[in-house]
């Protein structure tokens, strides 16, 4: 689980240190970053923060040997990102009906893949999540619950880092 993280550190560590050089390098970019919907951005912070939470309680459930009641809230925390989602589609729904698509600029081209990538990664997790909620509604594998968690807890700091860089820094 360790190297998972650290190779994803890897990546998004590359990603953001690209998103502070062109940040300096080109005064246009401010101008482009002022178009995104910061409202969209905070919702999506809570609620991932919030399927965070449930992510913590899952794993305090599977440590009493709660099986069930870790897969409840295992689901629960699926919910969190089902709906950061649905949020990040209106979002880009919006933004490409005005006519920023990943073609726009730079700016847009570093969006779309970094906003593009987290979700991606926020699939990943809920797909992990559903495969272990599973089990330990069976009252199997519950050491898993904590894996599948710490792996939400990167793809939320990741959102963490993402959201003042894209959403906030105008």
């Amino acid at each position: 689980m360790w190297w998972v993280l650290g190779s994803e550190i890897v990546i998004f560590g590359g990603l953001l240190a690209c998103y502070l050089m062109m940040r300096l390098m080109y005064d246009s970019w401010s101008d482009a970053a002022s178009h995104t919907n910061t409202v969209a951005g905070a919702i999506n912070t809570f609620i991932l923060l919030t399927s965070s939470l449930f992510a913590v309680l899952a794993h305090n459930a599977a440590e009493r040997g709660k099986g069930p009641l870790a897969a409840l809230y295992l689901l629960l925390t699926i919910g969190g990102g089902l709906n950061f989602l649905v949020v990040k589609a209106i979002e880009w729904t919006n933004e490409i009906k005005h006519g920023y698509t990943i073609t726009t600029n730079t700016f847009w081209s570093f969006y779309y893949t970094a906003c593009g990538l987290h979700a991606m990664h926020v699939i990943a997790g809920m797909t992990a999540m559903g495969i272990v909620a599973v089990g330990a509604l069976r009252g199997k594998h519950l050491p898993r619950v904590e894996y599948v968690g710490l792996y939400w807890h990167f793809v939320d700091i990741v959102w963490i880092f993402l959201f003042p860089l894209i959403y906030i820094a105008k």
